[in-house]
This record gives C-alpha cells, sequence and structure tokens, in this order.
C-alpha cells in the first residue's frame, strides 16, 4: 500500500505540477489583495477537486458507455502523459500556460480566475483527469482505490498550499532553480507515461 501511494503521489504531483501553477496563480492574482488571493485560491483547489472526483468515480463508466475499453484508455492516457513529459522537459508547457494566463489578465473583465483558468485546466487539465482514471482503474479493490485518493488528496493539499504561498515561494526558488525542478519532474512523468501504456499493451495481448 505504501509503494501504492508514493507511485500515485508521485504521478499526480508531476501531472498536476504545484510548483508549476504557482508562479501562474501569482501573475494572475497580482492586483488583488491578500483575502481575495486566498478565497480565490481555496476556490479552485475545491472546484478541481470536484471534477477530479467525478472522473474518478463514474469515468470508467462513462467509458464502457463509449465502448472504449479501459486498455485502450490506459495506452491513450499513457501516450498523453509521455507528451505532457516532453512539453516539461523542453519547457514548452511552462510557456503555453503562461500564454493562457496572459490572457486571461489582458481581459480586464474576468478577476475571478479561480475557475478558469487555475480550477481548470491547469489544475484539473486533460493530463490529470486522465491519470487519475488511470490509477483508479489500476486499482484491486476498494482499499486500493482509497490510497488512490488518499494520494489525490496529498497532492491537491500541496498545490493549495502552493498557491497560497505563490508569491514568497517564486522569489525562494527562483526562475533557474524552478526550471530545473520542472525538467527532473518531465524526465520521472515520461518513465510512469511509458509504463502506462506498457501495462496497456500487456493487458490487451493477455501477456
Amino acid at each position: 500500500m505504501i509503494e501504492l501511494f508514493i507511485s500515485a503521489f508521485a504521478t499526480l504531483f508531476v501531472v498536476i505540477d504545484p510548483p508549476g501553477c504557482a508562479p501562474i496563480y501569482a501573475g494572475l492574482t497580482k492586483g488583488a489583495t491578500h483575502v481575495q488571493q486566498r478565497a480565490m485560491a481555496i476556490r479552485a483547489v475545491l472546484i478541481a477537486s470536484s471534477i477530479l472526483l467525478v472522473f474518478a468515480l463514474v469515468g470508467e463508466a462513462l467509458l464502457k458507455t463509449l465502448g472504449i475499453s479501459l486498455n485502450a484508455f490506459r495506452i491513450a492516457g499513457g501516450i498523453m502523459l509521455f507528451l505532457i513529459a516532453l512539453e516539461m522537459v523542453f519547457e514548452k508547457r511552462q510557456e503555453r500556460r503562461e500564454d493562457r494566463a496572459q490572457k486571461v489578465m489582458d481581459t480586464p473583465e474576468v478577476e475571478d480566475v479561480s475557475v478558469f483558468p487555475m480550477g481548470m485546466p491547469m489544475i484539473a487539465g486533460p493530463g490529470s483527469i486522465a491519470t487519475v482514471m488511470l490509477l483508479v482503474s489500476r486499482s484491486d479493490g476498494p482499499a486500493e482505490t482509497a490510497v488512490v485518493f488518499g494520494a489525490l488528496a496529498a497532492v491537491l493539499v500541496l498545490t493549495l498550499i502552493a498557491l497560497l504561498a505563490a508569491g514568497p515561494l517564486m522569489r525562494l526558488l527562483g526562475a533557474k532553480i524552478e526550471s530545473v525542478i520542472t525538467r527532473l519532474l518531465g524526465v520521472l512523468l515520461s518513465a510512469l507515461a511509458i509504463q502506462f501504456v506498457i501495462d496497456g499493451v500487456r493487458r490487451s495481448f493477455g501477456v
């Protein structure tokens, strides 16, 4: 169970990327008061949590309704995560996030960023939705599923902490250290993504 928790936690941490969300959130809420920043951070994490929980609980049933096998979803999800990993290693993911954030900041009438872009797609994006569905589908019984949910809760709590401490955190880490961490996490995610693909292929062919 401990190994499962660590694996699920590492995967979700890399995909959701709390340190990567922090600078974006700091930029989006630059003109807001401390109380407003805290309220939007809490709201963003709650919205993302709800989205991820819904997909974790009914995602498998949705796939069956659409006639998609879990193995096919494992392979597709693994490929998607691998592409995200490549973007992290070559620093394209952060650039895309910053572009989305800039579009929001360039629109004066948009003030509350808790739903978009923070809640979705920055925290509960395609990668994190696919990951939580994959992890739940791989779980064997209620106990392992509970461990996955525990790992998800832990990552979301860290995400909330990162958002609340976004300003001081960015000043502490600096751009260069953040870049190094992002690339290391990208390498780790690429290996985990390949493992998802291998699992899907093996189960598809009964290996």
